[in-house]
């Protein structure tokens, strides 16, 4: 296991875009097939590998270069290691970030599962309100410490392991992300956007 984490953080170092991109889309793939086996109980039989490519794919397309762009510029615009630059970067993140983010991230999910616009419209009226409020018990805390703890180079791969953190809120489950789907922010709640089989 040591060696594997050496590999990692040698390759980490020589290509970290390309590295938190795939760990990003292969920890919201992980992220979803722990969902459908452990949360849902769906067993192997009825596991949905189309599901599981979907979610992989906003990871590597959508998830890991939008954060990783995102942890860069946030890292030029406040600067330093102490308690008050890790409190601004969360503050920045979530009150800037983390609800455009979500709006992109709830409609891209709803056009991969073949929403209409005016499904996903609808859709993003009914829910987002309480997808934000549900990021909001989650990530202020866990990017505090994200921003304090961690390098920057490593914070993708921390944010996509709590990306996938499941949360109910009435009938509707979701995934946030800030961002989703532990495994996204982004990894709030657990997305199960409808029917994304």
């Amino acid at each position: 296991m040591a060696g594997l984490w050496r590999s990692y953080q040698l390759l980490i170092a020589k290509r970290p875009w390309t590295v938190q991109i795939i760990t990003a889309g292969s920890l919201v793939g992980l992220g979803d097939v722990i969902s459908q086996q452990l949360i849902e109980r769906r067993g192997l039989a009825n596991h949905s590998v189309r599901r599981t490519a979907k979610m992989m794919s906003i990871g590597f397309f959508f998830v890991g270069p939008l954060v990783g762009g995102w942890y860069k510029v946030l890292d030029k615009l406040v600067t330093g290691g102490t308690k008050s630059a890790a409190l601004k970067k969360m503050l920045a993140d979530q009150v800037c970030f983390a609800p455009c983010f979500l709006g992109a991230f709830l409609g891209i999910s709803g056009a991969l599962n073949g929403l209409t616009v005016e499904q996903n419209v609808a859709k993003l009226k009914r829910d987002y309100t309480d997808a934000l409020i549900s990021n909001y018990y989650l990530w202020p805390a866990v990017q505090i410490a994200n921003f304090y703890f961690i390098p920057l180079h490593h914070s993708g791969a921390q944010i996509q392991q709590c990306w996938r953190f499941k949360v109910v809120s009435g009938k509707r489950t979701f995934t946030t992300s800030s961002e989703t789907l532990c495994a996204a922010r982004h990894y709030g709640r657990s997305l199960k956007l409808g029917n994304f089989n």
